[in-house]
């Protein structure tokens, strides 16, 4: 099948885009889930023991792979890139609203907490910058 309007055409900063957002989420979904009990105490103030509580870091990390996977094979499939930088966007600001949310009712967390807050916001508005790039060229 040729390249015409019902057949997008691969865009690298899409591309891009998507494979660096599925290699950063990839350590942070380990480091969730992979060992939780031994890696969570090195990085945040939290101990982990309870089998409930492992079970539910192991879900997320789980989930976070989940989603890197779709990036990844997304950044792969022109039909599929633009769906795939949304759900990054809505990933990434979903969690930042967690987060804000939770400083308010909360207080601050521990820094690394807050540098994942930075990261998602920042992923959040390249994100929707990657879109804005797609449309001008798609409009030329």
């Amino acid at each position: 099948m040729s390249n015409n309007q019902t057949t997008p055409n691969n865009n690298s900063l899409m591309q891009l885009f998507l494979i660096g957002a599925a290699l950063l989420l990839i350590p942070i979904a380990l480091n969730y889930g992979l060992v939780p009990a031994k890696t969570l105490p090195m990085f945040l103030d939290m101990e982990v023991s309870a089998t409930d509580q492992i079970h539910i870091f192991r879900g997320v990390m789980c989930l976070y792979l989940g989603v890197a996977l779709f990036w990844a094979v997304s950044a792969f499939k022109p039909e599929w890139q633009r769906v795939a930088v949304v759900t990054a966007i809505g990933f990434a600001w979903s969690i930042a609203l967690g987060r804000v949310i939770s400083l308010v009712a909360d207080g601050r967390p521990s820094l690394l907490l807050l540098v994942y807050l930075g990261i998602e916001i920042a992923a959040g508005l390249l994100g929707l910058a990657v879109l804005f790039a797609a449309d001008r060229k798609l409009k030329r």
